[in-house]
């Protein structure tokens, strides 16, 4: 996947055909007029493991995907980038719950640099889950720079459109590396304050961990 013809950087997920029939059919349930010419690529009955026909019915699903992204309504549907995302992200929170730090990492990278070529078409709020889940896993890991980081750069967009139970639970982390490191702490500090006594107890206490987790239950 590229965001566009000077993206050198290309990142891969694997998607069997039944994917991606159920992401045509949501598709045509919530655009259906859109897309009445665009038609699925169709299933092979036979000779599916074929190298011949491999890549054929590859280049004709990326071909699919072209058309769709081409198409307006689609690019900015939630449907397109959860296709894109949506197992990985499951699967990485499992690991997350279970305490598989590192292998939750792999995924969750992925996961953020489709959604980084992505967010041009989707809400600027996008990859707020998942840096979250980044700064959890790294700070369970005893890695509190790429904590920090990754608070720090979901911190903006959460501040900005109003995701308070993140903001709150990302000022908190912050606050916590931030001692851990060195860090000056004292703006971090008087935004949590004046967040909670705005929102007068309507913010939750719960930890980024505890936010994050909630996402995928």
């Amino acid at each position: 996947m590229r965001s566009g013809s000077f993206d050198s950087h290309q990142v891969w997920v694997e998607r069997r055909y039944r994917d991606f029939s159920c992401f045509h059919q949501q598709l045509l349930e919530e655009f259906e007029e859109e897309l009445e010419d665009l038609v699925l690529p169709r299933k092979l009955l036979t000779g599916n493991f074929s190298p011949e026909n491999i890549s054929e019915r590859r280049l004709a699903l990326q071909d699919y995907l072209a058309q769709l992204f081409s198409t307006r309504c689609v690019r900015h549907s939630p449907h397109f980038s959860k296709f894109f995302t949506e197992p990985e992200l499951k699967q990485a929170h499992t690991l997350l719950r279970s305490g598989q730090f590192t292998l939750a990492v792999e995924l969750l990278q992925t996961v953020l640099e489709i959604q980084e070529k992505l967010v041009p078409w989707q809400k600027p709020t996008l990859t707020v889950p998942t840096l979250s889940a980044l700064a959890v896993c790294y700070r369970d890991l005893d890695e509190p720079e790429r904590a920090f980081g990754n608070a720090h750069r979901a911190l903006p967009a959460a501040r900005r459109y109003g995701l308070q139970q993140y903001r709150a639970a990302l000022l908190e982390l912050l606050l916590e590396l931030g001692y851990q490191l060195g860090r000056p702490v004292a703006q971090l500090q008087d935004e949590l304050t004046a967040l909670r006594d705005a929102e007068r107890g309507k913010v939750s206490s719960r930890s980024l961990k505890e936010v994050v987790i909630y996402e995928f239950l």
